[in-house]
């Protein structure tokens, strides 16, 4: 058996023994030979993708076959090459390196952007996992020079980054929860340059998402808006979700991902106890689905005919694993283990037959604007390669 396989055999098994509140019932389950062999042979195609610096790979139509390319200013950019690196981690094959350090290259002039706000996804998720395999001052430098640039976005009466520059016409300083994700680049920051400027403002922004982002049953808005003369909040809406009142799937997954991280660097109690508020709504929606897998939106009305988002779970399941280890309630790891043992089936893994640089298929990405609608998208298999990691 190479390593490979026995990697996938070894996290396959998720054995939930604990019953929860949010009803998952006490069960042993384990991954099928087939699913591991089929895993095997995804992560192999990801070798096989050519490097080219205007053709990193975001999505794809699997009715065409048509990949979904991008250069390193989408914001998806980076994930490609933390998928490699965390397959070399995951299988100790050079190759998978080799091809992160080139991959990775790509991102460098990201660390320099500032009409982006996701500076974090572009630059931590290749850089910050470079960093994890090899100890390079190249690397930390990218690291340190995103954060500065991120910064730059921050405005001091709002107490935020601000998030997207287009549509000035609607929002006037729009704050989205995905940018919770993004603070992870400025934490680390601090802790590379000794500098604390970047950590202080990750807290304010942090500080700011948790006293306005949230509704009363601790689901939250996707995206807020604020004044940015005053500070105060202009209206509270949404841009992927099905409405203003909805609940989209992902942007839970990135709350709970993201106030889990921030507890990481702060310690803050706060920061817990609204990432645990925000999993079990999650956990215990009454619109959930058996296997875990949420619909794009918990109140799309086309329930259960509603597009699944294979890609909210994978968040949700690293940041429950990393939530468990602060909390130990094992309800949050009997959760993250079932969502990883749904998604290792056949029903979730992109058929061996098609020939991409993908792992999992049924993800939604924009629902409202009809793009990447149930199909396999990059950022999944990067939750999913980094929940993997965390559960070993």
């Amino acid at each position: 058996m190479n390593k490979v396989s026995f990697i996938s055999l070894i996290l396959g098994f998720a054995s939930l023994t604990t019953a929860c509140k949010s009803g998952i019932k006490s069960q042993k389950t384990i991954v099928s030979p087939t699913t591991k062999t089929l895993l095997d042979t995804r992560y192999k195609m990801l070798l096989d993708y050519p490097v080219d610096s205007l053709s990193m790979p975001r999505s794809m139509n699997v009715k065409t076959n048509e990949i979904h390319k991008v250069p390193s200013r989408d914001w998806t950019s980076g994930f490609f090459a933390g998928n490699l690196w965390q397959l070399y981690r995951l299988t100790g094959d050079s190759k998978y390196k080799e091809q992160a350090q080139k991959w990775t290259a790509f991102s460098k002039k990201e660390s320099v952007n500032r009409n982006s706000h996701d500076v974090g996804f572009k630059v931590y998720c290749s850089f910050g996992e470079a960093l994890k395999v090899e100890n390079k001052k190249e690397y930390a430098d990218v690291i340190i020079k995103g954060a500065e640039t991120l910064c730059t976005r921050f405005d001091p009466k709002v107490g935020s980054i601000r998030s997207w520059d287009f549509n000035k016409e609607i929002w006037d300083f729009p704050v989205i929860i995905d940018n919770m994700m993004n603070l992870e680049l400025l934490f680390e920051a601090s802790k590379l340059s000794g500098n604390p400027k970047y950590r202080e403002v990750a807290i304010q922004h942090a500080n700011t998402t948790l006293k306005n982002q949230f509704r009363e049953d601790n689901s939250c808005y996707h995206v807020i808006d604020y004044d940015p003369k005053t500070g105060n909040v202009r209206k509270k809406t949404t841009l992927q979700g099905y409405n203003d009142d909805s609940v989209w799937a992902r942007g839970q997954g990135w709350a709970v991902y993201g106030f889990t991280m921030s507890y990481r660097y702060t310690k803050d109690p706060t920061y817990l106890k609204q990432a645990e508020a925000t999993a079990k709504f999650f956990m215990s929606n009454k619109n959930l689905p058996e296997d875990g897998i949420p619909y794009w939106d918990f109140k799309d009305p086309s329930i259960p005919n509603a597009a699944r988002d294979v890609s909210a779970a994978m968040v949700m399941a690293s940041g429950l694993y990393e939530l468990y280890g602060y909390t130990k309630n094992k309800s949050y790891l009997a959760f993250a283990d079932k969502l990883m043992t749904s998604v290792q089936s056949d029903k979730y893994i992109l058929n061996a037959n098609i020939k991409a640089p993908f792992l999992l298929d049924h993800s939604t990405g924009n629902w409202p604007k009809h793009d990447e609608i149930d199909e396999p998208i990059i950022y999944a298999d990067y939750y999913f390669l980094e929940a993997l990691l965390r559960k070993k």
